[in-house]
C-alpha cells in the first residue's frame, strides 16, 4: 500500500518538485498551499509532467480549521515541510511577517501532527540558522543560533522545537539544512517563478538578461573574495530533492530521532560569475550595477556536505551551468505558454 505523504507549500518552487519525484517513487502525495508565492501554474506543471493531478487543497496553515479538515480525510505517514516565506531581504523588513508566517504557521502544523499522530517529518531548514563567525566548510556540528537575519532566526527557532519534540513527544525528525536551490525540473515544466519580483539570484538574472526586469543590483564588489563579490554554494533542485528522498528512505522506519544533514554540492560560485555563465547560456550580455554591501549579507557561506554522502549515499551532480541552462528553457517555455 502506498504512504499518504502531505507535502507543505506544494506549488512552491522546492515544494513542486518534491511532488513530482515523491509521486514518481510510488508515495501518494497530498498538496497543500495557499499561493502566497506561487500561482495555479505550478499545478499544471506538476500534471504535465506526472500525467495527473494529485491532491490538492488551497490552506494557508494558519488556517487551524481548513488545516485540520485535511489531517481528518487522511491517514498520514509523513509531512514534508516546505511552506515557507523565504525571502532573507523581505525578513529584515517585515520580521513580524516571518515570524508569524514560518513560526505560527508551523506550530500549528505540529500541534496538528501530534493531535493525529503523524509523528514523521522532513523539515526544510536553511544554512542561515549557522553562526556567522564558524569556520568554513560548515559542518552538522558548527554553532547555530547567532543568525544575521530573522528568516535564519525563524528556521532555527523551529529546529529547536522539533529536536525537543523529537525527546519528548516521540516526532521522528529529518532536518536538511542547504541554500539557494537553482535550476528547473528537466521537462521544463516546473522552476523557481515567483510571482513579484524575484528575491533569489537566479532567476533575477534571467528575467533581467530576457528583458523582463531593467537591472541586476549586485551588492557589494569589495568583500574578501576572488573578484570582491559575495560566494555561495548553488545546489540544483533536483539534487536537492533526491537528497530528501534518500534521507527519507534511510529514515523512514526510525522514532523519536532528529537527524541533520547539510545538502550541498561544495561548489561554490561568485555573484559576478553567475552572471558570466548565465550570458555564456544565454549569448547575451546582462545589465547589471554595482551596489554597497547590505547589512545582512555575508562574504562567503559554503559547507561539507560529506556527512549525506557517507551516511545517505547522497551527491550533488548536477553543474551550475547545466542548472542555468535549464532555467533559461523553462523561461523560454513558459514565455511561449503566456503568449
Amino acid at each position: 500500500m502506498k504512504k499518504n505523504i502531505l507535502i507543505t507549500g506544494a506549488t512552491g518552487y522546492i515544494g513542486s518538485h518534491g511532488v513530482v519525484a515523491f509521486e514518481q517513487a510510488w508515495y501518494k502525495v497530498v498538496m497543500l498551499d495557499n499561493f502566497s508565492n506561487s500561482s495555479m501554474k505550478s499545478l499544471d506543471g506538476i500534471e504535465k509532467i506526472l500525467w495527473y493531478s494529485p491532491d490538492f487543497f488551497e490552506v494557508d496553515l494558519r488556517d487551524k480549521t481548513a488545516l485540520e479538515k485535511v489531517f481528518q480525510e487522511y491517514n498520514f505517514d509523513w509531512v514534508i515541510h516546505f511552506a515557507w516565506l523565504k525571502s532573507v531581504a523581505e525578513s529584515c523588513t517585515q520580521a513580524l511577517k516571518y515570524f508569524d508566517n514560518n513560526v505560527v504557521g508551523s506550530m500549528i502544523l505540529f500541534e496538528l501532527m501530534d493531535k493525529h499522530s503523524v509523528k514523521n517529518i522532513v523539515f526544510s531548514s536553511s544554512a542561515t540558522v549557522y553562526d556567522a563567525e564558524n569556520t568554513l566548510p560548515l559542518t552538522e556540528q558548527a554553532s547555530v543560533w547567532n543568525t544575521s537575519n530573522p528568516y535564519g532566526t525563524t528556521k532555527f527557532l523551529l529546529e529547536k522545537i522539533l529536536e525537543d519534540l523529537s525527546k519528548k513527544s516521540w516526532f521522528n525528525v529529518i532536518n536538511l539544512r542547504y541554500f539557494n536551490p537553482i535550476g528547473a525540473h528537466s521537462s521544463w515544466y516546473i522552476w523557481e517563478n515567483p510571482k513579484w519580483i524575484p528575491n533569489n539570484l537566479l532567476p533575477f538574472i534571467i528575467k533581467t538578461i530576457a528583458g523582463e526586469l531593467p537591472e541586476l543590483k549586485v551588492f557589494g564588489n569589495d568583500y574578501n573574495t576572488l573578484d570582491g563579490s559575495w560566494v555561495r554554494d548553488y545546489i540544483d533542485v533536483v539534487d536537492l530533492i533526491d537528497g530528501h528522498l534518500k534521507a527519507y528512505s534511510r529514515h523512514a522506519a526510525d522514532s523519536n530521532s532528529f537527524e541533520i544533514y547539510n545538502l550541498w554540492v561544495w561548489n561554490w560560485v561568485s555573484v559576478l560569475e553567475m552572471i558570466s555563465i548565465a550570458e555564456s547560456v544565454v549569448g547575451k550580455k546582462l545589465n547589471y550595477s554595482i551596489w554597497p554591501r547590505r547589512d545582512w549579507d555575508l562574504g562567503e557561506v559554503y559547507c561539507d556536505p560529506s556527512k549525506a554522502k557517507n551516511i545517505l549515499g547522497w551527491q550533488a551532480k548536477t553543474w551550475v551551468k547545466q542548472s542555468i541552462e535549464n532555467s533559461w528553457k523553462f523561461y523560454n517555455k513558459i514565455s511561449e505558454w503566456n503568449k
